[in-house]
């Protein structure tokens, strides 16, 4: 490992802990020239699927891109940082579950609808309007209208309003 303060190659190890819910570890290093300390994060690498565009062409999966348009869909709305880490995690772990090469946008969109759909109605509708393009102010109308039904039946199994 490089340090980077003085790019010499050779360190060694202060402290090694658990970090993020145990999906990394984090090690404290001391550069043996300079005698700095860093930090460095070792994580299993994930293979991601490569991501199916509704014209046939393929990107690459990139988290970056997916949390903009959640953190847009988000904006202005009592949604922590960390709820939207969870909802971009869980689909990335449903996606990886799947255990296939390809995914296509259209099963990516409808897995970010699901989980914000839960999270934040507000949210959801953004998200939404931006990921099934509705054509007409109808189509809009109608998910608002599905939304609301399904809303209006899980107050009533649980007894709220």
């Amino acid at each position: 490992m490089r340090c980077p303060f003085c790019g010499h190659l050779e360190n060694r190890v202060v402290d090694s802990r658990q970090a993020r819910d145990g999906v990394a570890i984090r090690r404290r290093r001391e550069c043996r020239d300079c005698e700095r300390r860093f930090t460095t994060y070792e994580r299993v690498e994930e293979i991601y699927p490569q991501i199916v565009k509704s014209d046939g062409s393929r990107e690459d999966y990139d988290r970056i891109k997916l949390a903009q348009g959640v953190r847009l869909a988000c904006n202005k709305r009592p949604i922590s940082t960390a709820d939207i880490d969870r909802v971009i995690d869980d689909v990335e772990h449903r996606m990886i579950e799947l255990g296939e090469k390809e995914v296509t946008s259209d099963w990516l969109g409808s897995a970010i609808t699901s989980e914000l759909r839960t999270l934040d109605p507000v949210a959801y509708i953004r998200f939404a309007s931006v990921y099934r393009g509705f054509s007409d102010i109808e189509e809009f109308l109608q998910e608002l209208r599905d939304l609301d039904r399904t809303r209006r039946g899980e107050s009533e199994r649980t007894g709220a309003d």
